[in-house]
């Protein structure tokens, strides 16, 4: 709502402080907002581009409250930031989006049990916390299935795959979790997302549907918009803004999608920020994911998420860019990934 909106000048306060929170920073201050970042590191990607850098764990909840105090709003780089984190930094300030977003995202078995509760599409799944809990719900879910540690996953990370019931007791052990969720192998025949936004009179709006290719668990490379039916896109739309409106979120939040083989839409995960499938955003859409991220947090009116025009990602990691052979691989993909958005492109315009 504009009268309660958090104008240019005011300082945001960022929890977390890595290459996500860099780019927030960075969109924030070009539109007139100082920044605040608190992590337990110092000199890092957020920091760098911060008015105010404070390292500090996130357990020290004396320190989150005196970081909130200084600050109008409070917003998250990244989900792993502990719930009572948030609830401590609302004692001082707005938090956006609310530590109850973050309790149920960053936590697979609670995120797999809200779905699920508030009937959202997701694939056959058990909640485990013993070798014995496994090896009755793999009876019930069957092989192949995957094992996720319920806390603390991301890129492939605290996962195992199970291909024969005998697998059990080594991925229990390899994962060493006292909480873990087993799901069904999804044999997909595409992944993808959404990237949206809802606001603090409930406004919404998205990126439309960015189709994801992974190597080795990481997302490799984006196109936007997913090669897939108008149906499937619809769909995949219409779950994203039901799951924000489910989860009262007020920010960005993305929704990881498998499409199967037979057309179905399965949510995989939720991540409660940009995420990394919508970075093309920032060169490709007339208001990119991050400035977006900061609208909806300070009350502004969200941003146009159009796109410019169809457009390729590749994502690259730390220093594997020097190397010729990563390099050379990358912008193969992006190549072929061009062609296919400049067909598109022109089917488009068509």
């Amino acid at each position: 709502m504009i009268s309660a909106a958090i104008l240019p000048g005011a300082r945001i306060g960022v929890l977390g402080s890595g290459q996500l929170g860099r780019m927030f920073a960075i969109a924030a201050r070009r539109m007139g907002y100082r920044v605040h970042v608190l992590s337990p590191d110092t000199d890092t990607p957020t920091g760098q581009v911060a008015d105010v850098e404070i390292a500090a764990d996130y357990a020290d909840l004396d320190r989150v409250r005196s970081f909130a105090r200084d600050v109008e709003v409070v917003t998250f780089e990244f989900e792993n930031v502990p719930y009572a984190t948030a609830e401590a930094a609302a004692e001082h300030a707005l938090v956006r989006p609310a530590g109850a977003v973050l309790h149920v995202t960053q936590q697979r078995g609670r995120e797999k049990q809200f779905l699920a509760a508030h009937g959202f599409p997701v694939g056959p799944h058990a909640l485990v916390h013993s070798r014995e809990e496994l090896l009755r719900a793999l009876d019930r879910i069957g092989v192949p299935a995957v094992l996720k540690s319920a806390d603390f996953g991301y890129d492939g990370k605290g996962q195992r795959v199970l291909r024969k019931v005998e697998d059990a007791e080594s991925a229990w052990r390899s994962i060493g979790a006292d909480s873990c969720v087993l799901e069904a192998f999804v044999d997909f025949a595409l992944e993808c997302s959404v990237v949206a936004a809802r606001g603090v009179d409930g406004a919404y709006a998205d990126f439309g549907v960015v189709e994801n290719h992974h190597v080795d668990a990481v997302l490799d490379v984006s196109i936007a918009p997913a090669r897939v039916e108008p149906r499937i896109a619809r769909r995949a739309r219409e779950i994203a803004r039901d799951a924000l409106e489910a989860l009262d979120v007020v920010g960005v939040l993305c929704v990881e999608f498998f499409v199967t083989r037979a057309g179905e839409l399965w949510i995989n995960e939720l991540a409660p920020r940009p995420h990394n499938s919508g970075h093309w955003s920032i060169d490709a859409a007339l208001t990119c994911q991050f400035e977006q991220q900061l609208r909806a947090v300070c009350g502004l009116p969200l941003g146009d998420p159009s796109l410019l025009r169809p457009a390729a990602m590749a994502n690259l990691l730390g220093d594997l860019w020097l190397e010729a052979d990563v390099a050379a691989a990358k912008l193969t993909a992006v190549r072929v990934a061009g062609q296919a958005v400049q067909i598109m492109s022109g089917v488009l315009e068509l």
